[in-house]
């Protein structure tokens, strides 16, 4: 039975960019359970997949902020932008901090194709289990059984069913005695109490707000569902929120008190928001749409609601909704500088399936792309595997 010097379990966006980058004179194999790889990469974005954004910190991030900052001084930003147009792709920016492939997420997908033609691809094996035996480990996969000196785990997490998702990279972990964080749905949209129910009515409008959770301040849209709430401004607060309450400020750039002042107006007319929605509001913050002019003092102490609405959500949309998922490979069971876990020697975890989630807006690829090129590198530079 042949051995591999390193099998990538996982071609998705780490996977990839570790299998990409692995001296060729190693002998790598990919397994995947899909029956093509990149699948999340395609649909990405539109189709269009958001790659990284303009400002790039461990601050955008859930998870060990030493760890992050340790992985993204391998490999930043700048340096995927710069590994991304040596092999012909330059990104463009939208909305002024996203970066996207300019046509088609097939530009990116290319890259990594051209870049693996020499390595050997098991496509649709579901993986079973890894075990050590020795100084190598065995892959059993719904397929297969395969020999390597090396594992990288890139096996993703919960979210995305539809495209192969599961657990088994936790499971992976736990069976080498290595810590890790049951995965929850992250960048999700949030279900409302029944005194929030309003919001449903309204389900398709959607505004620009400034979400307050934590010592966080998320700005963008937030759309108005069936279930309760969504848009980007409530995925990327998802990622901070367990329970309690969040505040909504749903005029961020205008003050309410400034656009009423004096105004012989109705204040639904004045406050600029759909029709729906301003009614909506002053309905649930018990004020009455009257006059600008004529309203109380007590009115005005309600409608300061409008900028600092608090709520407690009653859960998320679920992982068949979720972009990602919190949770994972506690990141203090491995070396933040090639990714192998301290305890397992050779054996390594990338992506999304490590204890570390970005907003909404290119951070959860980025970290993909940073973990899986400094994986690689940490493999190259071994002098033995």
């Amino acid at each position: 039975m042949k051995i591999y010097d390193v099998l990538i379990l996982g071609a998705g966006a780490s996977g990839l960019m570790c299998a990409s980058n692995l001296n060729r004179r190693f002998s790598i194999a990919l397994v995947e359970g899909n029956a093509k790889i990149a699948k999340k990469l395609k649909i990405s974005g539109g189709g269009k997949c958001n790659i990284t954004n303009v400002h790039v910190s461990q601050d955008n991030y859930c998870g060990d902020k030493e760890f992050i900052f340790n992985v993204f001084e391998s490999f930043s930003r700048d340096d995927l932008l710069n590994y991304l147009h040596i092999n012909g792709v330059d990104a463009v920016v939208r909305k002024n901090r996203y970066y996207f492939c300019k046509n088609s997420s097939d530009e990116i997908i290319k890259i990594f194709k051209k870049a693996t033609k020499h390595v050997d691809r098991y496509i649709n094996n579901d993986i079973l289990w890894v075990k050590k035996e020795s100084d190598f480990f065995e892959i059993k996969t719904s397929k297969e059984l395969l020999r390597a000196k090396a594992v990288v785990v890139a096996t993703g997490a919960k979210s995305y069913k539809s495209l192969g998702a599961s657990d088994i990279g936790l499971r992976i972990a736990k069976d080498f005695g290595i810590k890790t964080e049951e995965f929850i749905p992250a960048l999700v949209g949030l279900t409302v109490q029944k005194e929030q129910f309003w919001m449903k009515e309204l389900s398709g409008l959607s505004c620009y707000v400034n979400i307050k959770i934590q010592n966080k301040v998320l700005k963008e849209e937030l759309l108005f569902t069936h279930k309760g709430i969504s848009g980007p401004a409530v995925l990327s607060a998802s990622l901070y929120w367990q329970k309690g309450n969040i505040g909504i400020d749903f005029l961020p750039e205008s003050n309410i008190f400034e656009l009423i002042k004096g105004s012989k107006k109705l204040l639904s007319s004045v406050i600029p928001l759909p029709k729906r929605l301003s009614k909506a509001l002053l309905e649930a913050f018990d004020v009455e749409d009257i006059e600008c002019r004529k309203i109380s003092s007590d009115m005005k102490q309600k409608l300061q609601k409008i900028h600092d609405y608090e709520f407690a959500p009653a859960g998320n949309f679920g992982f068949s909704k979720a972009e990602v998922c919190r949770g994972g490979v506690l990141s203090q069971e491995l070396n933040p500088y090639s990714m192998e876990a301290l305890d397992v020697k050779n054996l390594y975890f990338i992506g999304e399936v490590v204890d570390v989630t970005g907003e909404l807006g290119g951070y959860n690829f980025q970290w993909a792309f940073s973990s899986g090129y400094i994986c690689a590198k940490s493999i190259n530079d071994a002098t033995k595997l």
